[in-house]
């Protein structure tokens, strides 16, 4: 999703996160919260959605019958040591999801998230909201995609602790996802894209 920085979606300067919740659960569109203000999403470009679904599909095929499960763009995350509620493009989550006062509604134990980049994003992505997302206890991939060119960032934690990036540029590069135990193809991501028509 993309997130219109800085515009504040409501008048009200400061909100509570339950002010947040109340009008996020009774409303159609969605929002960021971050740091007592709301942030308005806006919908995103055909190749964008393309790539998302390749990856949801993907993940939710290699992953039947086991522990993990992938989500899409409707589900919630929040960091409780930053306040951050996002709704990212992919999530997986392993084992049982794990939600802010049972609530069954703001995941809190992602394992990996997926964002699909754009031109208003991109700079958010890899820096301040990839800041937020280390604040995840559980979290231990994070994969970046350019929908309208192949390119692929992901970073890992390794075991000291430390996040490291790996690049992929080709068409036949595959990524190794560790946490999961599975691995996606440049293929499987940029099926039927403008630039991998396969």
């Amino acid at each position: 999703m993309i997130v219109n920085e800085p515009a504040v979606a409501f008048n009200k300067q400061k909100y509570t996160i339950e002010e947040y919740l109340e009008m996020e659960n009774a409303g159609t569109e969605k929002h960021k919260y971050y740091q007592c203000e709301i942030f308005a999403m806006s919908g995103a470009k055909l190749q964008h959605n393309i790539v998302a679904t390749n990856i949801l599909v993907a993940l939710a095929n290699k992953l039947e019958g086991k522990s993990c499960q992938p989500f899409n763009s409707e589900t919630r995350i929040h960091i409780e040591k930053n306040s951050l509620f996002t709704y990212p493009d992919i999530s997986v989550i392993c084992v049982d999801s794990h939600t802010r006062n049972d609530d069954e509604m703001n995941i809190l134990n992602p394992i990996i998230i997926f964002e699909v980049l754009s031109p208003s994003t991109r700079n958010y992505d890899r820096g301040e909201k990839f800041r937020l997302y280390r604040d995840i206890p559980t979290l231990r991939e994070y994969v970046l995609i350019e929908p309208e060119t192949i390119g692929v960032e992901k970073y890992q934690i390794n075991e000291s602790g430390k996040w490291e990036l790996e690049e992929f540029a080709l068409i036949e590069d595959s990524l190794l996802l560790k946490s999961i135990g599975s691995s996606l193809t440049l293929k499987e991501i940029y099926k039927r894209t403008k630039v991998f028509a396969g």
